[in-house]
């Protein structure tokens, strides 16, 4: 396929293995694995259908791999255990780690996993597929994420090690598996300040130590250079501006703007690398007082739009949907007098306001709940 663009801009490879963590032995396969069937129908050569096949086969297997070793121990390494048989234990039952290898490999995640990869603009298409969008479509992801794996799967010569490597770093794991707290769940955190302050997504390169040579496994595109500093995270600190922990076998540095530090991490893992780069990340901001906040979500708070201002804040999931209460009265004179309540679920109070006109009173009371939630000061 050398008219493809792929052959074009090869520098995609080093992006693309940069997301993934893994360098392909065989360029080609990676291309493969974003060809899809509408194209290789109109130019020949193969495209990435059994690809997708395998991936899907060897994805399942990696994800029972993970989940196993997430959850289960020997007998022998529980200093509790009386038990005289060295025994397979687990802490989750069978129905909840089918429950959970279902959330890890349905097509939602694995479509989603491929957004915050950035990794459908670069499939490669016939003019039907180009016309009708498809690389939009949740499913064509989805092909695509099992795709890359059944590439991985060859590539690699079936060494499950590196597949559960590849794997860890695009399928992020560790966000749905005993992530119940988002302060926890730094790599979406970090995702989704990237996201909304620059409609970027973080750049990720990942380096294996062994005692011959450092092994790059992606590098960052043309755009992005070596920042001045790297900050490391440190296990005792979070972070620090000098080394991190280099004992482990991974490193990975991440890029999030020029005008920031460059972050680095070591783990035993690519996924445990990214992880703890993230958290050094996220705490940096958190102390430089860079993170996006309630109050960034409006950029003019005012009464006319307080009604849909509230509602973009509950959509983007600060709370649930306003509640509004409607009460009509009379003055003396007979004329109707509107008093209308503004309720959110998880706030404490409630807001009211009057007046003669309905559409007014439930303004003020929305326009009283959104400096609320703004600014947390009930007489603000």
């Amino acid at each position: 396929m050398k008219d493809s663009v792929f052959n074009e801009k090869r520098y995609w490879c080093d992006f693309v293995e940069g997301q993934i963590g893994y360098v392909f032995k065989n360029k080609d396969l990676l291309q493969q694995a974003f060809i899809r069937k509408s194209y290789s129908m109109e130019k020949g050569g193969e495209n990435n259908e059994v690809l997708e096949f395998i991936g899907d086969k060897a994805l399942d297997v990696i994800v029972v791999k993970i989940l196993a070793e997430y959850y289960g121990y020997m007998a022998s390494e529980d200093d509790d255990n009386d038990n005289e048989y060295d025994e397979f234990c687990c802490g989750k039952s069978e129905g909840k780690l089918t429950h959970l290898k279902s959330l890890l490999v349905r097509k939602q995640n694995l479509s989603s996993r491929i957004d915050d990869l950035d990794l459908a603009s670069y499939l490669i298409m016939g003019k039907g597929d180009l016309e009708n969008k498809v690389d939009r479509e949740a499913s064509v992801k989805e092909d695509l994420f099992e795709s890359i794996v059944g590439a991985i799967t060859i590539d690699s010569d079936w060494d499950f090690d590196e597949i559960q490597e590849a794997v860890e770093v695009m399928l992020c794991p560790e966000m749905i598996l005993d992530s119940d707290s988002i302060e926890e769940n730094y790599i979406k955190l970090i995702q989704e300040w990237l996201t909304k302050h620059h409609n970027d997504i973080p750049q990720f390169v990942y380096e294996e130590k062994n005692s011959y040579e450092s092994i790059r496994t992606g590098s960052y595109p043309n755009a992005y250079y070596s920042a001045p500093k790297v900050i490391y995270y440190d296990e005792k600190r979070s972070w620090n501006n000098y080394y991190g922990n280099s004992q482990f076998k991974y490193e990975c540095r991440m890029k999030l703007t020029d005008n920031l530090p460059e972050f680095g991490a070591y783990g035993e893992s690519k996924s445990e690398a990214r992880w703890k780069v993230c958290e050094c990340a996220y705490k940096y901001l958190e102390q430089e007082d860079l993170l996006w906040t309630i109050q960034d979500e409006i950029e003019n708070p005012n009464k006319n739009e307080a009604i849909s201002q509230l509602e973009i804040l509950a959509r983007r999931g600060y709370f649930s949907l306003p509640k509004y209460e409607y009460f009509e009265e009379h003055d003396n004179n007979g004329n109707p007098k509107w008093k209308v309540e503004c309720h959110i679920e998880e706030v404490e109070y409630y807001f009211d306001a009057e007046s003669s006109s309905k559409k007014n009173a439930k303004k003020e009371a929305a326009f009283d709940m959104l400096k609320y939630v703004l600014y947390g000061d009930e007489d603000e």
